[in-house]
């Protein structure tokens, strides 16, 4: 029989106030094995810890239970103490009675009872644990970021600074993201290339980053310190050491009418093309499926013109397989379809465009050079709506839209707004909203000057409807502090659509066995105290990948997992979990459904030879854990047939003992 210590938390009144503490500390002083049983204010501070280590050494304590909060809270905090005072940290067990006790309920009886519960599962766990001591691995000192944009690399130039290399994959024929494709930023209305290329050239140069352009993750594996990653590089058919960026193979191309995606389809490309000026790499494409030679095998006139012989019809795509430490994730978002949205006429008329369309007209490197034109007609507009919060809180119709709230979207449509006036002082701007959102450093001054310097006409109120008629736009919308109905003639109307996730964020979670929510978002550890961490060990998370946010507030974030990522890479071993499974060789049948569910290929099978009763041996297949890879998730346990898999710390018998204890 162990000899228990039980420490019960007030947490201010976070549980004191619907749980009698005191009442729960005497009931569990009469449970097998408590030889100590006290109530304190704050466990988790320095006085509480040095309570509990007091007690480790007075008591000569074999195990300790702690009713507090969530164990992702202070679990760690309380076995460091527990470690300190001589005790086993695996010895300890704490009874979340905070989140799943005093903060579900509000009757004091009701909770007391469910957190005496709670303790005695605990005590009971206790009573059958036993010391478990952590293996050590090597951390390898590589990073990997993935997503090329200002988050992504952000990041990496901060790992790369801190002496680490580290290697950027992005999907895109060159880095930059969404943020190349903007003309001014918020709330300096500076130029968004002036910032961005600086930080892409200063990447391409960092002797400790390597670029992995138009190049996908295929396939994670291993563990935190130990990732095995696999990066499938596209086939360009264009040699990057020997293309120079000059772009005569473009101006030849005889294919040019391919949709120019970085002008999101308002003007054409060629079929072999670089993406804008400022490219990283800046290197050529050729893209499949328009190429003539690659279609058909006719015309290769721009091998011809290379003068450097960087044209390759031949090349295949190529796996890279790499080791990494550390992984941060920076897949960045995109704009949702509007395609949805038929009341606003976006798939009746040109006219009708997304806010990140405009970005494109109004940028000088745009389909437009610059110049604000109507899509239709090329004439300049002289009467602009924008629509606010275009698929952005749709409570009440989630299937078409996003619940959230999209965050940067008042902000880029006061920028646009002032970018027009200050241009074209003859154009009328209307900007029809819900709520005016500025939480940022200087965003309600930023947006003050739109309305009083600008005369930006912002009209609390909904548009219903967008009609095509007679070369002009008909918008009819509502003006709640008025209480009207307006109808505005507009050249142009703009919608500021809300942003989600890029694609790819959901299968490269289940790659990672990542955690995200509803939206498709990463989920951190914690949101406030690990806003950058994933619950997975070992994997950061950077920029809109885990929620909407603006440039500043996503280099902040890059800068934060950098620094996540560098503490991890500076480390020469990490503890293992102690909590492996184990597999007991005289159950083990050998039907390898444990190894199918190991998401770490911590299991193999291996011939073993075993004495029979008889004396005779026999050689059987029974399932081996390596405890170093073993991430301790307990899948492997709970589908084994035969009940030979098993969890240190969590074994059956434990699970069974607070089960019974919970129904007493």
């Amino acid at each position: 029989m162990q000899r228990i210590g039980v420490f019960v938390c007030h947490c201010g009144t976070n549980i004191a106030g619907t749980v009698d503490v005191s009442q729960v500390a005497e009931a569990l002083s009469h449970e097998p094995g408590v030889v100590y049983s006290k109530d304190y204010t704050y466990m988790c501070s320095a006085t509480g810890q040095g309570m509990l280590k007091d007690a480790i050494r007075d008591y000569n304590l074999t195990g300790v239970v702690i009713c507090s909060c969530s164990p992702r809270m202070h679990e760690n905090t309380f076995r460091k103490a527990a470690e300190q005072a001589g005790l086993n940290p695996f010895m300890l067990e704490i009874a979340n009675i905070r989140e799943q006790c005093s903060w579900v309920h509000k009757d004091m009886a009701i909770g007391t009872a469910k957190a005496i519960v709670l303790g005695r599962a605990a005590v009971a766990k206790v009573n059958l644990n036993a010391p478990l001591t952590s293996g050590e691995t090597a951390v390898t000192k590589r990073a990997l970021v993935i997503g090329g944009g200002i988050a992504g690399i952000q990041t990496a130039l901060d790992i790369a600074d801190a002496g680490f290399p580290v290697d950027i994959v992005e999907k895109k024929p060159t880095i930059g993201g969404k943020m190349a494709q903007l003309d001014k930023t918020f709330p300096t209305l500076d130029c968004a290339a002036c910032i961005l290329t600086p930080k892409m050239v200063e990447a391409q140069q960092n002797e400790n980053i390597t670029i992995y352009s138009y190049s996908e993750v295929e396939d994670v594996k291993g563990f935190v310190g130990n990732f095995d990653v696999k990066i499938r590089r596209k086939a360009r058919y264009v040699d990057e050491t020997k293309c120079t960026g000059c772009g005569l193979c473009t101006e030849k191309c005889p294919m040019k009418k391919v949709p120019n995606e970085f002008n999101l389809g308002m003007d054409s490309r060629h079929a072999v093309y670089i993406p804008f000026a400022q490219a990283v790499p800046k290197v050529a494409t050729i893209d499949p499926n328009y190429c003539l030679k690659l279609k058909s095998g006719k015309c290769g006139l721009c091998s011809k013109v290379c003068s450097v012989g960087a044209i390759d019809y031949t090349q295949k795509d190529e796996i890279i397989e790499e080791k990494y430490g550390a992984i941060v994730v920076a897949t960045g978002y995109n704009p949702i379809s509007l395609d949805k949205f038929d009341e606003f006429a976006y798939s009746k008329s040109k006219d009708v465009i997304s806010s990140l369309e405009l970005e494109r007209l109004m940028n000088a490197a745009g389909p437009t050079g610059g110049t604000l034109l109507r899509p239709s007609d090329g004439t300049h507009p002289h009467t602009v709506v924008f629509v606010q919060c275009v698929g952005s809180r749709c409570e009440a119709n989630a299937e078409k839209g996003k619940e959230y709230c999209s965050k940067i979207c008042c902000m880029y449509t006061a920028k646009h707004a002032m970018l027009i006036r200050d241009k074209y002082p003859d154009t009328d701007v209307y900007v029809f909203y819900i709520d005016v959102r500025t939480p940022g450093k200087n965003f309600d001054e930023f947006y003050r000057r739109a309305v009083e310097q600008y005369g930006v006409h912002y009209i609390k109120g909904m548009v219903g409807k967008v009609t095509p008629e007679d070369g002009k736009l008909k918008v009819q919308a509502s003006d709640l502090l008025d209480n009207r109905q307006l109808k505005i003639d507009a050249d142009m109307v703009v919608l500021a659509a809300a942003i989600e996730p890029d694609k790819s964020a959901r299968p490269l979670a289940t790659m990672l066995t990542a955690s995200m929510d509803t939206n498709d978002f990463f989920t951190e550890a914690h949101p406030k105290l690990r806003p950058v961490e994933s619950p997975t060990a070992g994997v950061f998370l950077s920029g809109v990948c885990q929620g909407p946010k603006d440039i500043p507030e996503t280099v902040a974030q890059a800068g934060a997992a950098a620094s996540k990522a560098i503490g991890l890479l500076c480390k020469d071993k990490l503890k293992n979990n102690a909590c492996v499974a184990e597999s007991n060789e005289m159950m083990c049948n050998g039907c390898s459904q444990c190894e199918k569910v190991c998401a770490y290929g911590a299991i193999t099978y291996v011939d073993k030879e075993f004495r029979m009763p008889d004396r005779t041996t026999q050689v059987r297949r029974v399932a081996s854990v390596n405890p170093a890879v073993c991430q301790g998730c307990g899948a492997c346990a709970s589908a084994c047939p035969s009940g030979a898999m098993d969890l240190k710390g969590f074994k059956n018998d434990q699970i069974l003992a607070e089960v019974d204890a919970l129904c007493r």
